[in-house]
């Protein structure tokens, strides 16, 4: 029996997680958003480096808390015979197994698929590499930055003639674990439908190339290499963002002729509206930087919201670039349950980003925070596998639980 019953579509789906840092615990925090009961595997001796990242006590890091909502934890020192045995009886017990360890580790801990399937046939594996498990780079471990970079992603981030800028967020984990928690659920529904279980290659690399999106194969339709461009559109200008009061911005999209008189109005901005190097959108992209330099002139002087609101009243397409703060103080984020508050052991209720879905009837309840490290221990120990309080003990004492 599950820990709690929480609810939702993956009620009574049991996951175990080798997971490190972000890809792979994202993964993991999907599923347990969506009701599945999700252990992750630890110890004191091989941290997740999130427990130690921006804090200075395991169990209160910041990026670590960030990530494992709804996640149980049991310590278990995999260097040992005795621990890897005991990995192997959780298995044993789970219908999911997510790992992003270093390439080749789990190969070398007898805990390869095809060796595990001997344990659970309709085990599910899907194992994150950054470049999947095979090919010239399979053996090498990589973080978000290596994804982007290599995916092709980091070449088309900047402005024209800028060299590439990349981006300073975990685009590339979230975005792995969110296709691995993807994949996994279509392998549950493989499994529904035929019995057999399923082993998922993921590569982190291949995941962020298939969201580039027709840049990929630009070069073949057009003769030429795409570079990174900024807010350049081909049928469309201006189109960009522009600053306004404080660090504030609005984002401007401008589609016709008609749209740019009515932008030029609201901005008061009469002689744009009959400047030449203007006149129709051939003429604007040509003088495009002119262009933008003139608006950002015109609209430093206004709140950003309040501007894109009254463009939009004016019929153009205008929204205010919304910032960390403007997001985690918006009403309407709030009242959707974009965010919703769980417990933790010691900084009692705080916010956390929950699922962006909405499901009716019976939502996965999202209450808990990330757990201590080993909270779960008595759970799976005596529950799960049947050992008794004096073997927990012992297994203790000898550092096998660690």
């Amino acid at each position: 029996m599950p820990l709690a019953d929480r609810g939702g579509p993956l009620k009574g789906v049991r996951v175990i997680e080798l997971t490190k840092v972000w890809a792979g615990p994202y993964a993991g925090k999907m599923l347990a958003h969506l009701g599945a009961e999700v252990i992750k595997i630890e110890s004191m001796s091989n941290l997740d480096e999130m427990r130690a990242y921006g804090g200075v006590d395991i169990n209160s890091a910041p990026y670590f808390l960030s990530i494992n909502q709804e996640v149980l934890s049991v310590q278990v020192n995999m260097k040992s015979a005795e621990g890897l045995d005991l990995v192997k009886r959780m298995i044993a017990e789970a219908d999911i197994l997510i790992d992003n360890i270093r390439p080749g580790a789990m190969e070398r801990s007898g805990l390869d698929y095809e060796s595990l399937k001997a344990i659970r046939p309709d085990l599910i594996q899907c194992s994150i590499k950054m470049w999947g498990t095979d090919g010239p780079l399979g053996y090498q471990t990589g973080y978000a930055p290596c994804f982007a970079a290599l995916s092709g992603l980091t070449a088309l981030v900047g402005h024209e003639g800028e060299t590439p800028k990349g981006m300073n967020i975990r685009y590339g984990d979230s975005t792995a674990g969110a296709c691995a928690a993807l994949a996994c659920v279509a392998a549950l529904h493989h499994r529904e439908t035929t019995g057999e279980g399923q082993f998922i290659d993921l590569s982190a690399v291949e995941t962020m190339t298939s969201l580039v999106g027709d840049s990929l194969f630009a070069w073949s339709v057009t003769g030429e290499i795409p570079e990174a461009d900024g807010n350049f559109h081909p049928e469309m200008c201006p189109h960009g963002a522009y600053p306004c009061l404080d660090t504030g911005w609005t984002s401007i999209a401008v589609a016709n002729e008609a749209e740019w008189q009515a932008l030029c109005e609201v901005l008061e901005a009469s002689a744009l509206a009959a400047d030449p190097r203007f006149a129709m959108l051939a003429e604007r992209q040509a003088n495009r930087q002119v262009l933008d330099a003139e608006l950002a002139a015109l609209t430093r002087p206004h709140d950003a919201a309040e501007l894109a609101e009254m463009l939009r009243k004016a019929g153009v397409p205008a929204f205010q670039s919304m910032s960390s703060i403007d997001l985690c103080t918006d009403g309407f984020l709030w009242a959707r349950e974009a965010y919703r508050m769980v417990s933790d052991h010691r900084t009692g209720a705080r916010p956390i980003i929950g699922p962006s879905w909405r499901m009716s009837p019976d939502p996965a309840a999202i209450e808990r925070g990330a757990p201590l490290l080993g909270e779960h221990n008595a759970y799976v120990y005596r529950e799960l596998l049947g050992l008794q309080e004096e073997e927990m003990d012992d297994l203790i004492a000898r550092k096998v639980i660690d």
